[in-house]
């Protein structure tokens, strides 16, 4: 299944996030041979639910392969917000989850400044609407 198809079939904000979560696992464990325009949309939609649970998920689908560390934003990792993301990192205290702190925490103050939910919210809508095969 591609990205077009998984749009058509579950839209930009699924009520089901269970079939979103297995895609992206399955993609993460295709390494190099994923779908990073797939992988893109799933944490898409993760983002806009914003659990805070997704966040190490989107980070391994990230990681899985050079395409998908390009397509998944760092926005993609915040959709409780940076702040909150970062407070619950640093909770869990696990490597993977220091390691996506240092990651965050990386990111240039001016792009941290303009990162607002819902403008990244709409910009994805507006991407994925105008994206849409007919």
């Amino acid at each position: 299944m591609d990205e077009d198809e998984w749009y058509r079939r579950h839209g930009l904000r699924p009520a089901d996030l269970g079939p979103v979560r297995a895609l992206l696992r399955e993609q993460t464990a295709l390494g190099a041979h994923n779908d990073s325009a797939l992988i893109h949309l799933a944490c898409v939609q993760l983002f806009l639910h914003g659990d805070l649970a997704d966040v190490p998920l989107i980070w391994r689908a990230k990681h899985s392969s050079f395409d998908a560390a390009c397509s998944v934003e760092w926005q993609l990792l915040c959709g409780a917000g940076r702040d909150r993301t970062l407070d619950h990192l640093r909770a869990l205290g696990t490597a993977e989850a220091g390691e996506v702190v240092a990651y965050l925490s990386s990111v240039h103050p001016e792009d941290v400044a303009a990162f607002s939910i819902d403008e990244q919210s709409r910009w994805y809508a507006e991407y994925y609407e105008a994206e849409e095969v007919s």
